[in-house]
């Protein structure tokens, strides 16, 4: 007696049918908060370890340097897997490597003998991880907006994610810490990632692209061939470390008025209050905003700023100079990101948001060093002077930047 042939097997409709967006960029926020909660997490913790184990500030300059690091080697691989894979894969590896980085954490709390060679490791891996997400979560997003005002839309939600992830992190781990140790907040971060691993059945599963060996036989270095992109590229990092400079410079001057460390905390959270709040206006007005106008205005802003900044001599006015500039600095990042992917082939986003993470991460890592140099030769106040200057100077590249019309899917869309 012979077998009736059983049907052919599909994947359950919550994963190949087209999803509303809302419901695909819930998911994305929150695996990115889940991913970058992690990373903040054990960047928060880590040197607090370190200093209780009597190590150096030297080395907890290092540990911090270690998050910025690895994401700087693997961006571009991170883009070519997610530009030929899609989502999930990316995101498993980022879970994996967010996942070792917790563990090593917990066990630093261990071997104590080698803690702070676990501890090194332990950032390489979050950092790594984390950036890693980010990759994949934000060529997702962009491939799931239809047009241009709605790239802005989408890029303004996925911009809270880690405004979130920075709070809840740091938050997480400090109270775990005060209520039952390292120990008990490594582990508990070390869980986060699979939240977002969970989330991510709400992505669709995409197609893998059409012939991947033409695309990876191009060098990523061509990219920067793309009309317009070395200018946005320029634009973002001169924006990124205007952001690093206003972190590093307010408690300095701070300091140096005599204001109390909840003064110079008011200052720092209303700058941060601002970004979360442009953030959320911005899908109100995305469908009336000018990438172009927005970047360049945002620059103005930061100049006249910067140039303000460092004559004033009050706390709350310092904190209305904090909410200017969060403002315009907060309004930039989604329309960067909706640049970029009007900017560039839609089979290579994952690569160009590659380079843009390799600039902002290696910023991250090289600007403190440079602004504690030029802070000790020329004051904590001239560092606002000369970044002012710079990005004023640099709103005349911004006013350059023109972005191609999204071109529609083809077919059905490869996430």
């Amino acid at each position: 007696m012979t077998r009736a042939p059983e049907p052919p097997r599909t994947l359950p409709a919550a994963r190949t049918s087209a999803l509303p967006l809302a419901t695909v960029l819930v998911a994305l926020i929150v695996g990115q908060i889940c991913l970058h909660s992690t990373m903040a997490g054990i960047r928060t913790a880590a040197p607090l370890w370190v200093l209780r184990q009597s190590h150096t500030e030297w080395a907890v300059g290092e540990l911090m340097g270690l998050f910025a690091a690895a994401p700087i080697e693997l961006a571009l691989q991170a883009g070519r897997m997610a530009d030929s894979h899609g989502y999930h894969r990316p995101l498993y590896v980022a879970v994996a490597l967010t996942l070792i980085g917790g563990v090593l954490a917990v066990l630093a709390t261990w071997a104590t003998a080698h803690d702070f060679v676990l501890l090194c490791m332990a950032a390489v891996f979050a950092g790594a991880g984390a950036n890693y997400g980010l990759i994949a979560i934000q060529r997702t997003a962009g491939r799931s907006a239809r047009d241009a005002t709605e790239l802005k839309r989408v890029f303004s939600w996925l911009g809270l994610a880690p405004a979130l992830a920075n709070v809840a992190g740091p938050v997480l781990a400090g109270a775990l810490i005060d209520l039952g140790g390292f120990r008990v907040a490594f582990g508990a971060l070390t869980l986060l990632p699979l939240l977002g691993l969970w989330w991510a059945r709400r992505v669709p599963v995409g197609l893998a692209p059409a012939q991947p060996a033409l695309r990876h036989a191009r060098s990523s270095w061509q990219l920067l061939r793309t009309p317009g992109l070395r200018r946005l590229l320029l634009v973002n990092w001169l924006l990124s470390a205007s952001w690093d400079v206003h972190t590093f410079v307010i408690p300095i001057l701070g300091h140096e008025r005599g204001f109390s460390a909840s003064a110079i905390g008011l200052v720092l959270g209303v700058f941060a209050a601002a970004v979360a709040l442009v953030r959320l206006a911005i899908p109100v007005l995305a469908h009336r905003l000018r990438e172009s106008q927005v970047l360049v205005g945002a620059m103005l802003c930061t100049g006249a700023v910067f140039a303000v900044y460092p004559l004033v001599r009050s706390a709350w006015t310092m904190a209305l100079c904090a909410v200017l500039l969060g403002l315009a600095l907060g309004s930039v990042q989604p329309i960067i990101m909706a640049t970029l992917h009007q900017l560039t082939p839609r089979e290579r986003h994952g690569e160009a948001i590659a380079l843009r993470s390799m600039t902002i991460n290696f910023s991250s890592a090289a600007m403190p060093l440079a602004f504690g140099v030029a802070g000790a030769a020329l004051g904590a106040a001239a560092l606002f002077w000369v970044m002012g200057v710079l990005v004023v100077a640099g709103s005349v590249q911004a006013r350059r930047i023109a972005g191609a019309p999204v071109a529609p899917p083809r077919g059905p869309l490869r996430i």
